[in-house]
């Protein structure tokens, strides 16, 4: 999940102002997508859909008690899945949609909230969304994200909440509270993959991007260690879910025999004959005629051959046909 805070400007993203000119670039592919017959999405809150442009700019520019003409008014933030993210929360437009109108407002916000140690709540956060299903300049087919319009006000119109603060947890002094924006996308992170059971990889992290952009070389170096290391794993765990696999075997006027081995304790059972095939298989298994005895390394030989030529895959299977043609 790409989360940005759109930086100060002097046009779109001016915030020193009105958020008329925020508001009504946001609609912008609504009138396209309509021109089309293509499903729109208006504003939301909280607890509300469909909420008319002008509400959001009326209830933004008012809530701005004791601001200075200079200060920022309101801020704008971005919320994009990734494309595998974006899977998980649905196959269609509509339903990834309501997906990440939920996430919104059961994770997003109320960890943002939360963020702020002022004891708020995501009922103290003024804010409005705009869902934009297209990109432009971008090469991803799924370009599904989420504008933030958020007021620098609490909804009481007393507190100031400035997520761009250098501040983090201050206890005395002025200012008290302060952001973690680090903080913040690592929780909304974890939000995410709660809420939409995404079993999410290491390099999709936030932590591990943000460690091979900012950490040490020492840091980057162990990193990609561990990523190697839980690749590998997880592709012996695969290795080893593979309960059984099929070799037909052509011996003379014998016909085919099927052999299945358990990977388990390389225990050889049930042998059985098929008289009317000729063909040599090379697609392995885990059955074995009992009374066989296959060699100490054979599981390594079994796991090696995935990744080896179909001649290496070959010799493996001469090996076990001449164990069993001998045993027969």
């Amino acid at each position: 999940m790409h989360i940005d805070f759109a930086p100060l400007s002097n046009g779109t993203y001016n915030n020193s102002g009105s958020s008329r000119q925020l508001a009504n670039y946001l609609e912008h592919e609504d009138l396209e997508r309509m021109e089309k017959g293509i499903y729109t999405e208006g504003f939301f809150n909280l607890t509300n859909d469909n909420i008319y442009k002008s509400k959001v700019i009326k209830d933004i520019d008012s809530n701005i008690g004791q601001l200075l003409k200079i200060d920022a008014k309101f801020y704008a933030i971005h919320v994009s899945p990734s494309e595998n993210e974006l899977r998980a929360m649905g196959n269609t437009e509509q339903e990834q949609a309501e997906a990440m109108k939920r996430y919104i407002r059961e994770v997003f916000i109320p960890e943002y909230a939360k963020n702020f140690n002022k004891e708020l709540s995501e009922t103290d956060i003024k804010f409005y969304g705009k869902i934009h299903f297209d990109r432009n300049r971008s090469d991803n087919e799924l370009n599904m994200h989420c504008h933030l319009i958020v007021s620098r006000k609490d909804q009481s119109n007393k507190k100031k909440l400035s997520p761009l603060t250098n501040h983090k947890n201050t206890k005395n002094g002025v200012i008290k509270g302060g952001f973690d924006r680090v903080n913040l996308f690592q929780q909304v992170e974890q939000g995410f993959d709660k809420l939409f059971s995404y079993d999410r990889q290491q390099s999709e992290s936030f932590d591990y991007h943000n460690t091979m952009k900012n950490g040490s070389i020492s840091e980057q170096a162990k990193l990609q260690e561990q990523e190697i290391q839980s690749s590998e794993s997880k592709a012996g765990i695969n290795q080893g879910s593979n309960q059984e696999n099929l070799l037909s075997i052509n011996l003379e006027n014998k016909g085919t025999i099927h052999i299945s081995i358990k990977q388990e304790n390389n225990t050889l059972t049930n042998p059985s004959f098929d008289q009317k095939n000729n063909q040599l298989s090379d697609s392995f298994i885990s059955i074995v005629p009992s009374g066989i005895i296959f060699p100490s390394n054979y599981e390594e030989q079994m796991s090696k051959s995935k990744k080896k030529k179909k001649k290496e895959k070959i010799q493996i299977i001469d090996s076990l046909y001449t164990l069993i043609k001998n045993s027969t």
